[in-house]
């Protein structure tokens, strides 16, 4: 049985869920509860030396990384259209691939974690001092780059999503946060739109309500 190690309210674990949802595929979900630091228990860092999620056990298959289990999954079970198999097409996803690990990464996504949850995260100790307003400069430039690319397709790699739509998608849409507006980029809005309508499309908390972690942080439940 597949079986996805993953947390509710991780995006990269997230990608994770939504591309099983859009393939249909069958599954084991474990929750790894990262608010109890269960990623860093010897059970976990069995499965994960990282102390990451998600990760994804198939048979004697590990894989300990987002962007790799969607490549696994979209090309073990139907490539097309998630992940076309002709070059040119793979080595625009990987681009795209890379950019939501690098770009996104550092910042939406840290602006995130750092507003939202206190944390740094991205492996770094929970009072590491990061840099809020760095992860700001990043994160807007990356929309700046998403924006001016969506303007002229649906898709980040033409007319059909793929996993590079998948993998950027999270930590974009929850930009608001870490406090950084969408309404200054209105083609990844319509990006976003058009992700939200796919069928067998799954939400996570935030998109809707970017303030809910925060609230639940002033309230003493976070």
């Amino acid at each position: 049985m597949l079986t996805i190690y993953s947390h509710p309210e991780s995006g990269n674990s997230y990608k994770v869920r939504l591309l099983l949802s859009f393939l249909d595929l069958p599954h084991r979900l474990v929750d790894v509860d990262l608010m109890t630091d269960e990623q860093h228990q010897p059970a976990y860092l069995a499965i994960n030396p990282r102390g990451e999620v998600p990760a994804m056990t198939d048979g004697t298959l590990t894989l300990r990384d987002s962007a790799a289990i969607l490549v696994y999954l979209a090309s073990s079970h139907g490539a097309e259209p998630w992940y076309p198999q002709r070059p040119a097409a793979m080595a625009e996803i990987t681009e795209w691939l890379a950019f939501a690990a690098s770009w996104v990464q550092y910042g939406v996504f840290t602006a995130r974690a750092l507003l939202s949850f206190g944390i740094p995260a991205n492996g770094l100790p929970p009072t590491f001092q990061a840099s809020l307003d760095e992860a700001r400069i990043r994160g807007r430039r990356s929309l700046e780059i998403l924006d001016a690319h969506l303007e002229h397709q649906a898709w980040l790699t033409g007319a059909q999503p793929t996993i590079a739509d998948i993998a950027n998608f999270p930590y974009v849409a929850l930009a608001p946060m870490g406090d950084i507006s969408l309404s200054p980029y209105p083609a990844v809005e319509a990006w976003i739109a058009r992700f939200k309508a796919l069928p067998r499309f799954i939400p996570i908390d935030g998109l809707d309500d970017p303030g809910y972690r925060r609230r639940q942080i002033a309230s003493g439940a976070g």
